[in-house]
């Protein structure tokens, strides 16, 4: 779908009304492309006194080879200055080492003079430690107070930029270079304003080009949109991928497939024998389970018949549980699997109109949060993806101003494509990231819906 806005705000012309007018001014988001070898391609500034300070800067030079530091020569590396750097394409700041209230002042320290050095959509990473991780009061607050900073600061950053914070669990400093090479590159354009926890996982990626290389994928609703944008970027990152949709879609399914190297399984998901058919159907298990498919019936609640209910939450939320479950039982997801569930901020706001459509992504991140502890005495993940307003075939039939709003309502005032949803799902599939679990990942641009 064209966003007309976003191309005019682009143009020679349009740049320059816009800014006369004073009207919103969104870049264009720099994506992952084919060919791009390093995750940051330009300067990255480092800052912060911690011990998460130190664990990244022995990464630094895999991410990108402009590395600096605010101190000359604190970890071999040089000192940038606002007047004499290059611009900024990538901030990391340790903030674990902030106890006290007097010391949040650092952060303005930092930040202040970085932000006048930014290039083009510029990463920013704040590292620190869970607030639950510590009994010192103060200190808990002061780590909790940090959430506030960086959703606050991805409002502010604009140029494209967006703001992540991650707690990092003791034990999992090994982590950080899975985490930020997702964050700190173009594979996170569209994700701004989230939290993460990292916790301690034995599993690493050998191969960044190929992170799943000899992993098999399972994608459901994969014949188009966002589920064939998953299963081509999990195909693109080593996976052998099954693709899996309704009977109807057998035609496409199967040229997606065929492009892909895959093979394609036509199932009714919400048939009561779908769990036998889909054990029938992986003779060998998975190591990857995305479960894509949904469907929206929206209807008032007054107006909301049984079968739009119905519908919606079998194929949304029944069919993830069913199917996730008779995999379990049947042996067929692998030891140290990866389990991404498609939810949406729909579920975490609500929305008019759709009571049951977000009371079943509601119920999906309660699946991931329910099944992380169990599914994690086998070294399986879960985690929800949230998608915001996503350019798709369903969005291009909302009406035009309930569609401009969407597009619009959120800190990069534009909406984001199939491709933002599948990076995050393929980040959550990679060995390493079995140190994340039980989490709700927001992939919206910084929605102003929900928190």
């Amino acid at each position: 779908m064209n966003d007309r806005y976003l191309a005019f705000a682009n143009s020679n012309t349009g740049r320059r009304l816009v800014g006369a007018l004073g009207l919103p001014a969104p870049l264009r988001l720099e994506r992952w492309m084919a060919g791009r070898t390093r995750p940051v391609e330009g300067a990255l500034l480092l800052g912060g006194q911690g011990e998460l300070a130190e664990a990244a800067s022995a990464v630094l030079n895999k991410l990108t080879d402009q590395n600096f530091v605010v101190e000359e020569g604190r970890f071999g590396l040089p000192r940038w200055t606002a007047e004499g750097g290059p611009k900024l394409k990538a901030l990391v700041f340790d903030a674990s080492q902030l106890t006290r209230f007097e010391q949040l002042i650092e952060l303005r320290d930092f930040f202040q003079p970085a932000l006048k050095g930014l290039g083009r959509c510029p990463k920013v990473v704040v590292l620190a430690r869970a607030p639950e991780s510590t009994r010192d009061l103060v200190a808990a607050s002061v780590q909790r107070s940090l959430e506030g900073f960086t959703r606050s600061l991805g409002k502010e950053i604009r140029r494209g930029g967006n703001v992540q914070l991650v707690y990092v669990g003791e034990g999992a400093e090994d982590q950080l270079e899975g985490v930020l090479r997702f964050l700190l590159s173009p594979k996170s354009a569209y994700v701004s304003g989230q939290v993460l926890r990292l916790a301690a996982c034995a599993e690493k990626v050998r191969d960044w080009t190929r992170p799943l290389a000899g992993k098999r994928a399972l994608v459901t609703g994969a014949s188009r949109g966002i589920g064939a944008a998953i299963a081509e970027t999990l195909a693109r990152d080593g996976a052998e991928v099954v693709l899996l949709d309704v009977p109807q879609a057998q035609d496409a399914l199967d040229g997606l497939a065929a492009r892909l190297g895959g093979r394609g399984v036509t199932i009714d998901i919400t048939s009561d024998d779908a769990g036998e058919r889909l054990l029938e159907a992986l003779p060998d298990g998975v190591d990857i389970l995305v479960h894509n498919a949904g469907i929206t019936r929206d209807k008032t609640l007054a107006k909301m018949s049984d079968e739009f209910w119905n519908a919606v939450i079998n194929v949304n939320l029944r069919a993830p549980q069913v199917l996730t479950q008779a995999l379990l039982d049947g042996g067929k997801l692998h030891d140290n699997g990866r389990v991404v569930l498609i939810a949406s901020i729909s579920g975490i706001a609500g929305n008019l109109g759709q009571t049951n459509y977000a009371a079943s992504k509601a119920g999906v991140i309660g699946l991931a949060q329910h099944w992380a502890p169990t599914l994690g005495q086998r070294g399986i993940s879960i985690n929800a993806v949230a998608p915001g307003f996503i350019e798709t075939q369903m969005t291009a039939a909302i009406p035009f101003t309930l569609r401009e709003a969407g597009r619009r309502m959120n800190s990069m005032g534009q909406g984001g494509l199939p491709q933002d949803v599948a990076e995050a799902v393929a980040w959550f599939a990679q060995p390493g990231s079995g140190a994340v679990t039980g989490q709700v990942l927001r992939v919206c641009g910084q929605s102003l819906l929900g928190a």
